[in-house]
């Protein structure tokens, strides 16, 4: 059969590269049902049988499945293949592209799918798994609901079981984000009013260490995974904050208006996060950028902050004291060129009246004639005589003592050190690095939401966000893979809950109290995949080996049969790790909801209890 099919393929120069039938090339054209490929194997009468299921009609319909099977069989084409995985077909000269250090090879579901790269903030590794692909169906799977796990609640009188779950609870969860984020939709789809995030920068020193020709798209690829989720999670009023440097912003900027839509951006606020370096060769960079959108930008309402009012108020009528302030344009852009639909006319007094600049040039207007004629109409209008000029002027009346003054998009404190202090003084040791002040991120939380209102943060590295949240009544989401959420993040809330008196705990006047509920994402092949990457003998990871070929997240498309000891062992450390992660079915890296019931993952009664509630399923 494998000569013969070799022989009927070898027919048609379509399929061959250099004179040699492709497998890759094949393969794609098999999934794609080519015309010319399908009626190529119909014409032969044995092959047909094999890879066409014939119906009543006559209609035969092709077993794409068996056929991609065959194909990929080690012993077809053999010098195309190991024994592991495909090469990719296309090569330039004697390499193929992904040997080339030229080329680069961007697949739509890379690894960043998962992970990112990321394991720990402080540590580097090669990134041996980068080109593993995903189908979409597959993807689909992976990011099904998932069960969660070790559920504990912290409160001002310490840990407890959780008994049952609240709408309201706060809630930090230890697991990829990515796949939390999708667990999370069932529950709180289109109830987020506020999502803030921090994401590694893409520096070369953080978590992002890719070769240089994939680092790019890797981290853009992996951000906008998780956008598109969290953008679903947001109330339609709702708004998102996400704090990078100039290394990605114009290109996150981008990303963006892609995912939320250009025209609900609101602003790019410019923080001087730090001090620049006085041996910077070229330009001191003194600030970070934070990329701000609506989820539905007519429907968003931002909260303006009240200040001490010492305006003087020098005129009075009926209704009180009163300012002014000139209705026509001053300074630039106030010519009548600049805006000519701002010049028009308008009735003051029985005079008409005419918005003309000092040096008796047309000016014009700062409001529309609608909105100039409604204030007269409202008796809102004064006309004065200054500097031997009649001009009318807005009466501003004299409030409760306070004005309202709208965010702007410069920042200028920096708040310096104060972060890490706030760190420093609760652990007693530095346990992060750069975490973000608690005074930035509550200027964000007051002007965009409200006491009760649900704030997220997807990246909680050191918990500021949470931390802030849970001061200022908020009710908030943390998620976090890295192990650090138990002994930074976690540990962190639990101090607030005490009542620490760090960052704005003055400011709002912070006492303690309040509880949150912990849980993780239960594990099944992340455990064996976070062994592959801890193992540093070739001994260690031939027990991975011989596990992964009698467990149950082995890919489908391995035949356990065909992992053969000898051939691995010829190896090298480097290749065994990627082998052994290749071979697991990614669906598998946690255990799916709709599995809770199976045996073999031992999922408790209580655990059970508590996801049904999660996922508001009656059991």
């Amino acid at each position: 059969m494998k000569k013969e099919l070799e022989r009927l393929l070898s027919q048609n120069d379509t399929f061959m590269v250099e004179g040699v039938l492709n497998k890759n090339k094949l393969s794609e054209l098999a999934r794609q049902y080519n015309p010319e490929l399908l009626n190529l194997l119909m014409s032969n009468e044995k092959i047909s049988q094999h890879f066409f299921a014939t119906l009543e009609t006559g209609v035969l319909v092709f077993k794409k499945d068996i056929f991609l099977q065959f194909l990929n069989n080690k012993e077809f084409l053999p010098d195309s293949f190991t024994a592991y995985k495909t090469k990719i077909g296309l090569a330039t000269g004697d390499k193929y592209l992904s040997e080339n250090q030229e080329v680069v090879l961007n697949f739509p579901y890379k690894d960043c799918v998962l992970e990112g790269g990321q394991t720990k903030d402080d540590a580097k590794r090669q990134e041996i798994f980068f080109n593993e692909t995903l189908a979409p169906t597959q993807i689909n799977r992976l990011l099904d609901d998932k069960v969660l796990t070790n559920f504990k609640r912290y409160d001002e009188t310490g840990e407890h079981e959780v008994e049952e779950l609240k709408d309201t609870d706060n809630l930090i969860i230890k697991g990829n984000n990515l796949i939390a984020l999708h667990s999370l939709k069932k529950r709180f789809a289109g109830k987020v009013k506020l999502i803030y995030i921090d994401p590694p920068y893409n520096t070369g020193n953080d978590s992002f260490n890719y070769n240089d020709s994939f680092n790019h798209s890797t981290w853009l690829t992996f951000m906008k995974n998780r956008l598109e989720v969290a953008r679903e999670l947001l109330t339609d009023d709702g708004l998102i904050f996400v704090q990078c440097d100039d290394n990605e912003q114009a290109y996150l900027k981008v990303l963006m208006d892609e995912v939320f839509r250009r025209n609900n951006f609101i602003s790019n606020i410019v923080w001087k996060g730090r001090g620049g370096r006085q041996d910077s060769k070229y330009i001191a960079q003194i600030h970070e950028t934070i990329i701000f959108y609506a989820k539905n930008k007519e429907q968003a309402i931002l909260n303006k902050t009240s200040i001490e009012d010492t305006a003087a108020y020098t005129y009075e009528d009926s209704r009180g004291s009163y300012k002014t302030q000139l209705i026509r344009k001053w300074g630039s852009n106030s010519r009548r060129e600049d805006r000519p639909n701002l010049f028009y006319e308008v009735e003051f007094e029985g005079k008409k009246v005419l918005p003309i600049l000092p040096n008796g040039d047309d000016g014009r207007w700062r409001w529309s004639k609608n909105r100039l004629e409604e204030a007269i109409e409202n008796d809102m209008v004064v006309s004065l005589e200054k500097d031997g000029r009649i001009e009318l002027y807005e009466k501003i009346y004299k409030g409760n003592g306070k004005k309202q003054t709208v965010f702007t998009s410069w920042i200028d404190e920096s708040f310096a050190g104060q972060g890490t202090k706030v760190l420093e003084e609760m652990f007693k040791e530095k346990v992060f690095d750069y975490p973000k002040p608690e005074q930035l991120i509550k200027k964000l939380i007051d002007l965009t939401t409200d006491e009760g209102d649900i704030v997220l943060d997807y990246h909680l590295g050191s918990g500021t966000t949470a931390s802030v949240a849970h001061k200022m009544n908020r009710q908030y989401i943390g998620i976090e893979q890295m192990d650090y959420i138990k002994t930074v993040s976690a540990e962190r809330l639990k101090k607030v809950i005490a009542g620490e008196q760090g960052g704005i705990s003055k400011d709002v006047n912070w006492s303690g109290g309040g509880s949150f509920v912990y849980a993780e994402l239960k594990n099944d092949a992340q455990d064996f995949k976070n062994q592959i990457l801890e193992a540093t003998t070739m001994e260690e990871l031939l027990k991975l080996f011989e596990l992964a070929k009698k467990s149950s997240f082995l890919s489908y498309r391995i035949d356990p049969k065909k992992l053969r000891k000898n051939e691995f062992e010829k190896l090298s450390l480097a290749e065994e790790k990627q082998i052994l992660s290749e071979i697991i079915d990614n669906n598998n890296l946690y255990v799916n909801y709709s599995d809770i019931d199976d045996s073999d993952y031992g999922v408790s009664a209580e655990d059970k209890k508590l996801n049904h509630t999660f996922y508001r399923k009656e059991k």
